[in-house]
């Protein structure tokens, strides 16, 4: 695709890599099949290929974009199914990054938009602000349930949590320590479900891994980063790494593949930081997501449960953990069972199922159709945001677990 940015845009760290992936788009549309807004509405402006055109011609003009861009904009889910099926490499991540940010910098949202992404930034990044949140949304269920539009759909999000117990500081120690792992706490799964972390220490311990709380360190970023609210990011990311630098491990691991993701891009979030960009290259190499350290053990006997696997699309199509949750789960000795369209997004995506939450919510009806239609005994994935969002539609239809 030609392209119009200056020498000054191209030589910009985080500009530049956005311009490369324009260049390499080449129209084809492969990446249309694998669009989840455009199965879903059929706007070429909400395919990959129509928001590289309004993304590029955005970032070429600078200054405020148009009300069009930011919309087509903003509903995309940023899966990065289409990054994967791209044939000539378009690294579609960079782009869609770079457009948040300059939407975040350039446009005038309305007051409202405004202050719910200012609440998602600096409310839902806090577990002790989350949890406060959760209560109140327990009290007032009958209300909450009759909130509309987006407000509603974030003031929903607790009522099917369930957490148990506290969020975990210590964990077990193995007998013969192989590796130690700093654990970050996160933000949101430490208020709606801290019992994960504390199973995933005692699975790991069985693997010779011990797992030591990341003390000063918090959210990864990946919320305010969704919203292209790059210095709240940051100053997540610059927290987490300072905490790793004080002490002395062999890697670093947060328990949601969404986060696990952040992390490893945090690298790029300090492109052209002279102080910055090696320190978080050096934290970025160290990050695991939790599928990378449970390694299958010898298979266990066969059990009669039929488990439905939800992969993220962080999994799939960032961290490229493809088929490493099945195979743990046969491992396991559970019968896998497949559904149609497990590529596809179930909604979740971050933040989208808040600032998008009609988008959001057919395409979780679509997927808890398809898998309905598997009969299995449970449903599992590795991301609690997916987690969370698939268990407010399902309803009594099966377990949802990580």
């Amino acid at each position: 695709m030609k392209l119009s940015f200056t020498p000054e845009q191209l030589a910009d760290p985080q500009v530049g890599p956005a311009a490369g992936a324009v260049r390499r788009c080449v129209h084809c549309g492969i990446c249309t099949a694998t669009c989840p807004t455009y199965v879903l509405l059929g706007d070429e402006r909400d395919s990959p290929r129509g928001r590289i055109v309004l993304m590029k011609d955005m970032l070429e003009k600078g200054g405020a974009p148009t009300r069009e861009q930011v919309h087509h904009i903003d509903r995309c889910l940023s899966c990065l199914n289409c990054k994967t099926a791209c044939p000539s490499s378009v690294n579609y991540q960079r782009l869609v990054d770079q457009a948040r940010s300059h939407i975040q910098e350039h446009y005038k949202r309305p007051l409202g938009d405004r202050m719910l992404r200012w609440m998602i930034a600096k409310v839902m990044t806090r577990p002790a602000l989350v949890r406060i949140g959760l209560l109140l949304t327990r009290i007032s269920a009958p209300i909450v349930m009759l909130i509309p539009g987006r407000l509603g759909a974030m003031a929903r999000i607790g009522l099917s949590a369930r957490p148990q117990g506290p969020e975990p500081t210590h964990f077990p120690k193995p007998a013969i320590v192989r590796q130690r792992i700093a654990i970050m706490p996160g933000c949101v799964q430490g208020a709606l479900a801290p019992q994960i972390d504390g199973a995933v220490g005692r699975v790991l311990a069985r693997r010779g891994i011990e797992l030591v709380a990341l003390d000063g360190a918090g959210c990864c970023g990946a919320l305010p980063h969704h919203m292209g609210r790059e210095h709240d990011s940051q100053e997540w990311a610059k927290k987490a790494i300072i905490a790793y630098e004080q002490g002395q491990y062999d890697g670093v691991l947060i328990t949601a593949t969404g986060c696990s993701s952040q992390l490893k891009d945090y690298a790029h979030q300090f492109a052209g930081d002279p102080v910055w960009e090696p320190r978080a290259a050096k934290f970025a190499a160290a990050a695991y997501d939790f599928a990378e350290l449970c390694t299958p053990m010898p298979a266990t006997p066969p059990r009669a449960l039929r488990v439905a696997y939800h992969p993220a699309c962080s999994l799939q199509n960032s961290l490229k953990l493809n088929g490493v949750g099945e195979a743990m789960l046969e491992a396991a000795g559970f019968i896998v069972t497949p559904f149609a369209e497990s590529q596809l997004c179930c909604g979740s995506a971050g933040t989208y199922s808040i600032l998008q939450p009609e988008l959001s919510s057919q395409l979780r009806a679509r997927k808890l159709g398809n898998i309905a239609a598997a009969e299995p005994d449970v449903l599992v994935s590795g991301n609690i945001g997916c987690l969370q969002h698939l268990a407010a539609g399902a309803g009594k239809l099966q377990p949802i677990l990580h």
